[in-house]
């Protein structure tokens, strides 16, 4: 009986999971709000009814296409940001980390940019909920740097926002250049780094 629910249950998953994968193709050509239950369910092969089974409507679906998008990301952007005595080593850490995920997920990324501002309000709350965890668990990992000495929680808050948004633009930047010239590319990288040295320097002379 537990080997059939096994079953069942992986199934069930396999389903799920194409109905992500099935709306983020969509998704590439078209923003949420005009995402039609049936072309979801048409590219998947399935009756519109089985779609009830796995989500409450393309809005639910969305916010679990947020969560897949950013959800694993945590870890990876704490490491990235826990200190370290060489400022330029973070730098570097942060922009391999945005690179080699717009590399590797350009579909997630173009949907969170596009779905940041968009027109379905579950989704932009789900998008701004994991932003503000992003900026909550980066303010953690500052506040462990001797820099921060002096520095009270609104600020730090404020600083670690500051880094999340760029980290946002770089990722859109890097998204634009993907099939760019390589020179393209390195020109985002130069940028990136210099946006991120400002930002530092500036937390450097806060107190002043």
């Amino acid at each position: 009986m537990s080997h059939t629910l096994g079953i069942r249950q992986a199934q069930k998953q396999k389903t799920r999971q194409a109905f992500l994968d099935a709306a983020l193709a969509l998704l590439e050509e078209q923003s949420l709000s005009s995402l039609g239950l049936r072309e979801v369910t048409r590219a998947v092969g399935v009756a519109p009814t089985a779609f009830y089974r796995h989500f409450r409507s393309t809005a639910d679906l969305g916010v679990a296409l947020v969560d897949e998008a950013l959800g694993s990301l945590h870890p990876m952007v704490r490491t990235t940001v826990a200190t370290t005595d060489d400022n330029d080593e973070r730098i570097r850490r942060a922009i391999e980390l945005i690179a080699h995920h717009v590399d590797t997920y350009p579909a997630h990324v173009r949907f969170i940019a596009r779905e940041r501002h968009g027109g379905v309000q579950p989704v932009r709350e789900a998008i701004q909920a994991q932003l503000a965890r992003f900026a909550e668990e980066v303010k953690a990992e500052l506040a462990n740097d001797p820099q921060a000495e002096g520095w009270n929680d609104d600020d730090l808050l404020m600083l670690a926002h500051l880094y999340v948004d760029q980290m946002l633009s770089t990722a859109s930047l890097f998204l634009e250049a993907l099939e760019a010239p390589r020179e393209e590319r390195e020109r985002v990288v130069r940028l990136a780094a210099r946006q991120l040295r400002l930002i530092s320097v500036g937390r450097h002379h806060w107190l002043d």
